[in-house]
């Protein structure tokens, strides 16, 4: 009877085990999606009441260089000017109450910002000013207190600075340089937040998860994924741009440990095969799911050259007859397109076969758009057409 000393023993046990863990491994790498063709869920879809909201104001810009509003062209300037000098104890007007200034270095602006969610009262947030009267030129400019109101019609923030960015213009007798666009500008940190949006996210019982490109499957996937991660059944599609997540036990009183654990997780998007047109510019760009059913393709078209090559017919030297004449010589070329041949698209001819025939044709963007079309009109192209 043969026996095995220990030292072999345990490496055959030990070869055995790496044997099994690589098995199980190839197994496991087998059934998983590409890396590549996954998205983050925060990169594909937002949360409900996580959203931005946008703030707009009226103000005033001074200190231009003689590039502001001309008042009898922008009686709102005027009654702004008028109304803020007043406001701050200075009366301007005569003993008839009319006003008779004419200052060249104010201009009346409208200002917007983007109010981030969840902002505090006290933080800062960037402005964007453009003039809205017949200013020439906001340089140098700089912006008064202007309270910026929501939708609502309230105060949110406050702005108030000098305008960075704004465009430049020199002019001479002949000629002009224009850099950027010198009616706009913006203010970094130019605002500050004085009212926050209320919204306690803490104690919500559910969460809703929005899709940026509604889609019933990715929707299902985004369910499916969150449910895996959790362990239990939680997570249910609502409609194609909505997926409702019930708060689990584990995640009470933790809605942003949630939010945060759910938004890491990838899912495979899935999206409808689509051919865009850009007919403008001759733009086309296609989805990798664009499929062609058997059809036959041939592109061509009847081209006319014209070529008038006039030729001067003169006498023999010291010849005592005839005339300098003007001969006509015209030059007319047919071409039919007949090295265009006819090419045959198989059924559920991929993405990269179509370029490929289709460029074997000698098509350009502008003749490919009308040849999608055709397909499309034809019923052998599945994918939906969208001209912009």
């Amino acid at each position: 009877m043969t026996t095995i000393s220990p030292a072999p023993a345990r490496l055959a046990a030990r070869a055995r085990a790496l044997l099994a863990a690589i098995l199980v491994a190839a197994v496991t790498l087998a059934g998983v999606p590409p890396a590549h063709a996954a998205s983050r869920i925060k990169d594909i879809a937002n949360f409900e009441g996580v959203r931005d909201n946008l703030l707009v104001g009226y103000g005033l810009v001074v200190g231009l260089n003689n590039s502001g509003d001309k008042l009898q062209n922008a009686p709102f300037t005027q009654e702004s000017l008028v109304g803020m000098l007043e406001r701050l104890g200075v009366n301007i007007r005569d003993k008839t109450g009319a006003v008779t200034m004419n200052p060249k270095n104010v201009a009346a602006v409208m200002v917007t910002a983007t109010l981030p969610p969840f902002s505090r009262q006290g933080t800062r947030i960037d402005v964007q000013v453009a003039a809205l009267g017949d200013s020439t030129s906001l340089l140098g400019g700089q912006l008064l207190v202007t309270p910026l109101i929501g939708a609502d019609g309230e105060v949110y923030a406050v702005a108030q600075g000098a305008l960075a960015d704004v465009g430049i213009t020199v002019q001479g007798q002949a000629a002009s340089v224009t850099k950027g666009v010198p009616t706009t500008g913006k203010i970094a940190n130019g605002a500050i937040v004085e009212r926050e949006i209320p919204f306690e996210m803490q104690n919500l019982p559910s969460v809703k998860v929005s899709l940026r490109t509604p889609d019933f499957t990715t929707a299902r996937r985004i369910a499916q994924a969150v449910n895996s991660y959790l362990g239990t059944d939680v997570a249910r599609p609502i409609d194609p741009g909505t997926v409702q997540v019930m708060v689990p036990p584990a995640y009470k009183g933790n809605v942003v440990g949630l939010l945060t654990d759910i938004e890491q997780l990838r899912v495979e998007p899935d999206q409808v095969a689509t051919v865009v047109i850009d007919e403008a510019s001759g733009t086309i760009v296609m989805g990798e799911n664009v499929r062609i059913s058997t059809v036959a393709i041939a592109q061509g078209q009847l081209t006319i050259k014209i070529t008038e090559t006039p030729q001067v017919s003169q006498p023999s030297p010291f010849s005592t007859t005839g005339t300098t004449q003007v001969v006509n010589r015209t030059d007319i070329q047919v071409d039919e397109g007949s090295q265009n041949k006819m090419a045959v698209m198989p059924h559920g001819v991929t993405l990269q076969e179509l370029v490929n025939n289709l460029n074997l044709l000698g098509i350009g963007p502008r003749d490919l758009i009308s040849i999608l079309q055709a397909i499309k009109a034809a019923g052998a192209l599945q994918a939906d057409i969208k001209v912009i």
